[in-house]
């Protein structure tokens, strides 16, 4: 079985809606695709719709979260996975839509910021690249390329939308342990996203990781394309300690992105079972 547990839609941002990643997915020969939207599941319902034949969708969603040292060091911005949650859990339901909120009003001051000082872009042609989704700085990236500010999604964040940049924002984020927990409450699977993507910037140690176990984490994704391989060891060896399962994934976001869905990454069968077998959420649909 070739399983790809990370991908991105339009629901967030991806440039392929949720019917096309489907489709994209059986086409690249996936027998199981986990859709992962950032901090929603509302494209859970276009991809089951439009399901291929002999493919299984995993609905999922990436939290975006913080890691707040116990000791009251720096915190570290990073990414949990939560798979088979049920989507009509109260509570999650809500932090959704407060997370999402933020983004939104996030997207729009930075864009008014970079318009106010000549930039050519503006919100209204930001909220079309966003085809309905929250809007967030992937989209502002994609209108900075349209408008020939920069040559590529790529260029975009490394300049405009970094953290030192005077455009740049906060974002308002869960607390690690907190969204460790509120994935588990809604019965779905948490899984720490690409917790060693050092080009990302900052990463956690490992004792982040052991209070994410304690707390809850049932899995680290380690095949991933922003992975070195010296990580990836050292990610396997620290599941293995930990009794934590081992996925891997592409975390397609279409064209924003060079991997193909299928690429940099799969999640071994027997990982994938163990994960389904944790869920009470909800249900992988064939």
């Amino acid at each position: 079985m070739r399983i790809d547990l990370h991908t991105h839609s339009t629901a967030s941002d991806g440039t392929d809606s949720p019917a096309g990643l489907v489709a994209a997915a059986r086409a690249a020969g996936l027998d199981v695709v986990a859709l992962t939207d950032h901090d929603t599941t509302v494209g859970w319902a276009a991809a089951i719709d439009a399901l291929p034949a002999g493919l299984t969708l995993v609905g999922g969603l990436e939290l975006s979260c913080r890691w707040n040292p116990p000791d009251g060091g720096r915190s570290t911005e990073l990414h949990l996975l939560g798979y088979l949650v049920d989507p009509a859990h109260p509570e999650l339901a809500v932090t959704l839509d407060a997370l999402r909120a933020s983004r939104l009003g996030r997207a729009e001051r930075m864009t008014d910021r970079m318009t106010a000082d000549g930039v050519p872009i503006t919100w209204a042609q930001v909220a079309r690249l966003s085809e309905g989704a929250s809007a967030g700085r992937p989209h502002i990236a994609r209108a900075l390329v349209e408008a020939g500010v920069v040559g590529s999604v790529d260029e975009a964040f490394a300049t405009l939308l970094n953290s030192r940049s005077p455009y740049h924002e906060p974002k308002e984020d869960l607390d690690a342990l907190d969204g460790v927990r509120l994935v588990t409450a809604a019965g779905g699977v948490p899984v720490f996203a690409h917790p060693l993507a050092r080009s990302r910037g900052r990463v956690v140690g490992d004792d982040a990781v052991t209070a994410m176990a304690a707390a809850g984490l049932a899995g680290l994704e380690i095949d991933h394309p922003d992975h070195v391989e010296a990580d990836r060891e050292h990610l396997r060896g620290l599941a293995a300690d930990l009794g934590l399962l081992a996925t891997g994934s592409s975390d397609y976001h279409g064209t924003n992105k060079r991997v193909r869905v299928g690429g940099g990454g799969l999640t071994a069968p027997e990982a994938y079972e163990a994960l389904v077998a944790r869920s009470s959420g909800s249900r992988p649909v064939t």
